[in-house]
């Protein structure tokens, strides 16, 4: 239990790091009274390639920067925590590759949030869990689609006001990454505590087989 009460803390912290930043730069544009939407994606704009790195940074409201924190929070540790070994590049290639394509093929409009991330990471857990038939990641995969199933809406331009084709690329890496990846294991890195652990309980181990020893030469 211990172990894996560390190893969730460990999920975590990235998520968390990545929540700390998109609410910092929030807070700045609120007390500087400054708007960054002309730091989100313009497609096919030189001015709108900034957007491929500072977009995902970027809400239009408070209401906006929550509506995506929560499933950020939630999906990224579930990416963390089952897929440890390949976590960080499927954070970053989700996060490049959606924003580059959004550049390439979106509306002419500036293209800001991190729900692109939302719908690579919910896409990813889901055909991750299908594709390798393990019961506790179709498990995971049945939770997301449970939590957002309505987010399938999303990727449909029903919404002027709303960048659906971020959702939609955004999905689309999500499940090419699931499918570029599907050979490697969930697993996760072994650390320092884990194996101090491990040679605790060997120690123990001995002492008690040594102690029963001297009883049988005792006796």
């Amino acid at each position: 239990m211990k172990e894996e009460k560390k190893r969730f803390l460990y999920s975590l912290v990235f998520p968390a790091l990545f929540l700390i930043v998109i609410w910092m730069v929030k807070i700045s544009e609120i007390l500087l009274d400054i708007d960054f939407a002309f730091l989100g994606i313009y497609p096919l704009k030189a001015k709108g390639l900034i957007g491929i790195i500072t977009a995902p940074l970027i809400h239009s409201d408070i209401e906006h920067l929550i509506a995506n924190s929560i499933p950020i929070l939630i999906l990224g540790t579930g990416l963390f925590y089952f897929y440890n070994k390949i976590a960080y590049k499927v954070f970053f290639l989700s996060y490049f590759i959606a924003n580059i394509w959004i550049w390439f093929g979106a509306r002419q409009a500036y293209h800001i949030g991190a729900s692109g991330l939302v719908y690579s990471f919910a896409a990813f857990l889901f055909f991750s869990g299908i594709i390798r038939k393990n019961v506790k990641l179709v498990a995971i995969s049945l939770l997301v689609v449970f939590l957002y199933g309505s987010m399938i809406w999303g990727v449909l331009p029903i919404q002027p006001h709303i960048s659906w084709e971020s959702h939609l690329l955004g999905a689309i890496a999500g499940m090419m990454l699931a499918i570029y990846y599907k050979d490697r294991d969930p697993g996760r890195k072994v650390y320092n505590w884990e194996l101090e652990d491990e040679e605790d309980d060997e120690d123990k181990y001995w002492e008690i087989n040594t102690e029963s020893d001297e009883i049988n030469d005792a006796k």
